[in-house]
């Protein structure tokens, strides 16, 4: 880095994250659509692919679920974009947890906090599916993938629905199916 511009470039990219970390309920993947407007729509720092490449890496490398972040930093600005990103959200988001968490646990009986828990389980659901459209929309264009794309979905859906199967296996078959050029 040195100029301006990338200090500037960093700056926003901090400070949308951080903003993006207080409303990433359900984990900073149900703000991948916002994500995507922010980086692909509006600032054009990525392209469609590279977004969807970045998750795709990030969440096929074994560790936390939020590297994505970090990736789309990377290849946004470099590691310095990778620190910014992941420093905007992770700071917020964790600095509320702990608070609120010292909080819910010392309150857990009270009524409006057993509420408010099980209000929350709609709005985590749905920014879950917004980002599973966001990832499978562009299989989903492409005509030699949408079959096995949707049968993709189907099954994950039905197994999610009618077993315990672990969402790990489930996300290693469709990584095989891809790798296989199934999908």
């Amino acid at each position: 880095m040195g100029t301006a511009w990338d200090w500037s470039l960093l700056l926003q990219l901090m400070l949308h994250f951080l903003m993006l970390s207080l409303l990433s309920i359900g984990g900073a993947i149900s703000t991948a659509p916002e994500m995507h407007r922010f980086l692909v729509d509006q600032r054009h720092w990525l392209t469609d692919t590279q977004f969807t490449s970045s998750i795709a890496l990030a969440q096929a490398a074994p560790g936390p679920n939020i590297l994505f972040v970090a990736v789309l930093g990377y290849n946004t600005a470099g590691l310095p974009g990778a620190a910014a990103a992941m420093l905007g959200i992770m700071l917020p988001s964790t600095t509320l947890v702990m608070v609120a968490t010292r909080w819910a646990r010392a309150n857990r009986e009270r009524l409006a906090v057993r509420a408010f828990t099980l209000g929350m389980a709609p709005l985590t659901l749905g920014l879950m599916l917004a980002t599973g459209w966001l990832l499978a929309q562009p299989y989903l264009l492409v005509p030699e993938h949408r079959w096995a794309t949707l049968a993709l979905i189907a099954a994950t859906v039905a197994l999610t629905l009618r077993t315990r199967l672990s969402l790990v296996w489930m996300v290693l078959a469709g990584g095989v199916a891809g790798a296989l050029g199934w999908v």
